[in-house]
């Protein structure tokens, strides 16, 4: 009895030694670091070998698609580090214009030589040129990675970046919109994604949750096994991928870094680092999109914006309210080509939707705004409009006991000027925020009640429609994922009439500068809730979607036939047929979320 005993005491001493022993490490960053630089020193050896190949040629592409897909394996540190030049290294072929010195920079970059080496068009000493501005922008990106080391936020955020890229920019083809590798890349990514996370946490999870572990790794093997079987770009099945594998690949890296507990996410981040996939009600941070000045609302404060947002006392004439163009049943647009404004006369623009509007950069059609703040202000003090200034008050709202009770209570004291009511109004607007739509519950998995005539219209609005480009899910606004630091803005040749047969007079965002490449450019909206806000563009001048899809597939005002030398979309006819055009309107169909209602 005795021995038997020992032997007990012993083997319980054996098995807590050796517990002991799986002791959790903190990763050594510099050997994840590594493969980064790596990739990116391989991406520049590429770069050169295009230098001695020249542009025609096999050898050239075969170079090229190398070269990206060491790219896109030190993208998410390299593009973390340095988010300008890495957004204009994979960025589109497009001008870049900088505000601070009025000067406009030729397309450059990987789109470009993309374009250059895959449709021509350009001389060899051109194309070299073009290499050589790319790679030099590939060693400034180097440089910034040896200068500052990783750790474990840059590590978390850069990753949680690349998971969007794949859905955002990989899927679609934003990355590469003439050659399409960008469906080989997604395995790429991945592959990435698994040799990062061998070489920092993966000895922390196996430690804290083996199981986590394998379903991790098992996950990236069968979503890689999907691309690998399904690598047609047009028949690529988008829906089913994110549904059945990068969903499930997001939750586990939530879990993954929850369990490693060595960084607990930040505010100063456009992601909400805890939900578990990108299509969640709270995915996003408000408070990244937020001005400064009013990033902690309180609810009174929102209550207070609400009541003025319906209050047509703020205006001179005290007949026009925010609600008299955002009109909650009409999905905070108003169902009119041009509301009319306090003269009786109409507003030079369409209407757009309030909804999801606080996930932008910029405000108004012509992108004149840089926040919500001072859209609302630009409201106030235009004439046509509440013709108020900032700095007046209606002192008719403090008749009202409640609002002057409401307002000492939201602010401390009584206006008298109309900043806090601006601030107040701000507030309400960013909540009215539509994420509880058929498409948000059929992507995050949370029901499985999409047609195959909507799924194949989510396909083609990732894929051969090019929707996505411009529209960039999950948010379906022109903010840039994954920095959402700008809107976007495009030139698309809108007609004057549905008739199609001249181009619109609006110059759009071509007041600030007077450049070229500004005519006709205006801010990309988002489209949620896009049935109930018809109608559609800027000047209102489509009634239906089915005008609009007409329109895109027609290949924008370039294929129309107008003179557009700036336009931002292909002119290219996109060949959709008749049933596609139907699948993408019954796709767009289920971006309507409940949050349509909501009056005073």
């Amino acid at each position: 009895m005795l021995k038997r005993s020992f032997k007990i005491f012993f083997l319980t001493l054996l098995l807590i030694s050796c517990k002991k022993e799986k002791t959790v490490t903190v990763p050594d960053w510099k050997i994840t670091e590594e493969f980064y630089i790596n990739a990116l020193e391989n991406a520049i050896l590429y770069a050169d070998s295009i230098r001695m190949t020249g542009i025609n040629g096999e050898k050239t592409k075969y170079y090229f698609s190398n070269l990206r897909k060491e790219f896109k394996k030190a993208e998410p540190f390299a593009s973390y580090i340095n988010p300008e030049v890495g957004h204009r290294v994979n960025g589109p072929a497009l001008p870049v214009f900088k505000e601070d010195n009025q000067k406009t920079l030729s397309p450059v970059g990987l789109q470009k030589l993309e374009e250059s080496i895959y449709e021509g068009g350009v001389t060899a000493d051109e194309f070299i040129r073009e290499l050589n501005i790319t790679t030099g922008m590939l060693t400034v990106l180097q440089k910034g990675m040896k200068k500052r080391n990783l750790n474990p936020q840059r590590f978390f955020v850069a990753t949680h970046q690349q998971l969007l890229r794949i859905i955002a920019f990989s899927i679609s083809g934003f990355d590469t919109p003439v050659s399409h590798l960008c469906i080989d890349e997604i395995n790429v990514s991945l592959d990435g994604l698994a040799e990062v996370y061998r070489r920092s946490v993966q000895s922390m999870v196996q430690v804290n949750k083996d199981d986590l572990d394998s379903q991790f790794m098992n996950q990236i093997e069968a979503a890689k096994l999907f691309v690998s079987n399904n690598n047609d770009f047009e028949n690529f099945d988008r829906y089913r991928f994110i549904r059945e594998f990068m969903n499930p690949i997001t939750r586990s890296w939530v879990e993954i870094r929850k369990t490693t507990d060595i960084w607990n996410g930040s505010e100063d981040f456009p992601f909400n680092f805890d939900a578990p996939t990108f299509f969640e009600d709270d995915s996003f941070n408000l408070k990244y999109f937020t001005a400064n000045t009013n990033k902690n609302p309180t609810q009174i404060q929102i209550e207070l914006g609400k009541k003025l947002f319906f209050e047509p006392k703020l205006s001179a004439n005290a007949k026009m309210s925010c609600a008299s163009c955002h009109i909650p049943e009409k999905g905070y647009a108003d169902g009119r080509v041009f509301n009319v404004g306090n003269k009786g006369l109409e507003l030079q623009r369409n209407t757009p939707t309030l909804l999801n509007v606080a996930f932008q950069k910029n405000f108004f059609w012509d992108g004149r705004a840089a926040d919500l703040l001072d859209q609302i202000s630009a409201v106030f003090l235009n004439e046509d409009e509440f013709n108020t200034s900032v700095h007046e008050f209606s002192l008719e709202i403090l008749d009202d006991s409640i609002y002057k009770a409401s307002f000492e209570k939201a602010f401390g004291s009584v206006p008298n000027n109309n900043l806090n009511t601006i601030k107040a109004i701000s507030s309400y607007v960013s909540t009215l925020n539509n994420f509880d739509s058929k498409f948000d519950k059929n992507m995050k998995g949370e029901e499985d009640t999409f047609t195959k005539e909507e799924i194949q219209g989510f396909n083609l609005f990732m894929g051969k429609a090019l929707c996505a480009t411009c529209h960039f899910i999950p948010l379906t606004n022109g903010t840039v994922p994954p920095f959402y630091s700008e809107t976007e803005k495009e030139v698309i040749g809108v007609p004057e009439t549905a008739a199609n047969t001249a181009i619109d007079e609006d110059y759009g965002f071509y007041w600030k500068f007077n450049e070229a490449t500004h005519k006709g450019m205006f801010k990309t909206p988002g489209i949620r809730n896009i049935n109930e806000t018809a109608p559609y563009m800027h000047n209102g001048v489509y009634q239906t979607l089915e005008e609009v899809i007409n329109f895109y597939n027609l290949g924008g005002g370039g294929g129309l036939g107008f003179e557009l030398p700036h336009q931002t979309l292909p002119f290219d006819k996109l060949d959709l047929s008749d049933d596609e055009q139907k699948a993408l309107v019954a796709f767009m169909k289920t971006l309507s979320g409940s949050r349509i209602v909501d009056t005073y």
